[in-house]
């Protein structure tokens, strides 16, 4: 959520900037919540006052003994009261009107970002890597999953719909493998605690991180209750501290956490349809950080670096793009895509975005921290990315590592977590 007080003191230029990100919206409904809110905060101060200095007469005139003039301050005293008590309501609708405003306005873009309108404006950084030269006809990572039974979306489609996958054997280890080897290398080599949240999440938790209001039909809801399924493990970490002030030597702190993640993939009709690259249920690694404002830039060129390290030990060629104004996602300032390649689209694909939100996420949550003892808190930044995305990363092993015969080859550092397997067969 943006800050009442920047809206208010430099309105074109968060109008100027949310138009960069496609975001078209009257910021005058602001203007008027905003003036609506301060007048009414004006007149309650200044009756307030009335009734404090009602209130000391009355001590006097009581020690004095005058009933007469007590008889006729105590009404007035009392209407003080009824008129402060409306405008205190009037002033909670106000209050509500006006959050519900901003908690659909999207962050504003960092001076670094890139504009422009889609994914076609996105800038790329760099490279790792050089996509391998087949000499042979290569399968994509459907007809090699069938082929060697360890993926079966005909049946997983059969037990609950499209874009599900299940996997078998080897398939079903390679996921596990991947998981736990991801979860040790950030907890042994990066320096994150991990941690095992809840699958679900209340409104508040996904208010907090920006999924709620504006992003609700891509929400699995459990009826009849206040839970959603996670979209993302971001959801349940970054509430670890929602309504909370941490030290500052406390910052950075760096979660690691394993959920599976349930989305409705609302408005992507027809759109990655075959295979696992976008399904309603996937498994994921994900990096959180609370950072401190002055750093929190190096934090995400850390963070971004911690996600492509793990594509780099698999030794699966990925470039890094700065996603553009027009292409970020709602809470983020500033966004990395890691794009690993596949080889049946000839193409770099998406496997983890990493951002860093600013303040936007921390106002929502409200998740302050404190220089030192006595100063005044302040709202913290919060960071995350995927470190990385698991069924992405099974279809990058599966077509970067496809043999003439039809096998896959299991990249080096997984075959201890593959109990030795370094060739998958039928």
């Amino acid at each position: 959520m943006l800050d009442t007080k920047l809206i208010e003191q430099n309105i074109d230029f968060v109008g100027k900037k949310l138009s960069a990100r496609g975001f078209e919206t009257d910021l005058s409904e602001f203007t008027v919540l905003n003036s609506r809110r301060k007048e009414v905060i004006k007149k309650v101060e200044t009756l307030e006052h009335r009734r404090n200095e009602g209130s000391r007469r009355v001590g006097m005139l009581k020690r004095s003994g005058d009933q007469e003039e007590l008889s006729k301050l105590l009404p007035e005293l009392r209407d003080l009261s009824d008129e402060i008590k409306n405008l205190n309501e009037t002033k909670a609708e106000v209050d509500a009107l006006l959050r519900e405003f901003l908690l659909n306005v999207p962050n504003m873009p960092n001076s670094s970002v890139p504009e422009g309108p889609d994914e076609t404006a996105n800038v790329e950084i760099r490279k790792w890597g050089e996509p391998r030269e087949f000499g042979f006809e290569i399968k994509d990572h459907v007809s090699l999953g069938a082929g060697l039974d360890i993926l079966d979306l005909p049946r997983a489609t059969k037990i609950a719909g499209a874009r599900f996958a299940l996997y078998k054997n080897a398939g079903a280890r390679l996921e596990r493998a991947l998981i736990n080897f991801m979860l040790d290398v950030h907890t042994r080599e990066h320096g994150y605690t991990e941690v095992l949240t809840p699958f679900v999440a209340n409104k508040e938790s996904l208010t907090g991180t920006g999924n709620l209001p504006k992003f609700e039909e891509d929400l699995f809801k459990l009826s009849d209750t206040d839970y959603y399924m996670v979209p993302t493990a971001e959801v349940p970490v970054t509430n670890i501290h929602r309504d909370e002030i941490i030290s500052a030597e406390m910052l950075p702190i760096k979660y690691v956490a394993y959920t599976p993640c349930f989305r409705k993939e609302a408005g992507s009709y027809g759109k990655d349809v075959h295979g696992i690259i976008r399904q309603h249920q996937f498994n994921k690694v994900e990096l959180v950080r609370f950072a401190n404002p002055e750093n929190s830039y190096n934090e995400l060129e850390m963070l971004t670096a911690d996600a492509a390290r793990i594509l780099e030990l698999l030794c699966i060629p990925y470039r890094v793009v700065v996603l553009c104004t027009g292409d970020m996602g709602f809470s983020s300032a500033k966004t990395y895509d890691l794009e690993v390649w596949v080889p049946s689209e000839c193409r770099y694909r998406e496997i983890s975005s990493c951002s860093n939100f600013e303040a936007f996420q921390a106002r929502r949550a409200n998740i302050r921290y404190r220089e030192s003892k006595g100063s005044k808190p302040a709202y913290l930044h919060t960071l995350n990315g995927s470190g990385v995305a698991v069924g992405r990363a099974v279809l990058a092993i599966l077509e970067n590592f496809q043999t003439e015969q039809g096998t896959v080859e299991v990249p080096e550092v997984l075959v201890p977590y593959m109990d030795g397997i370094s060739v998958i067969g039928r």
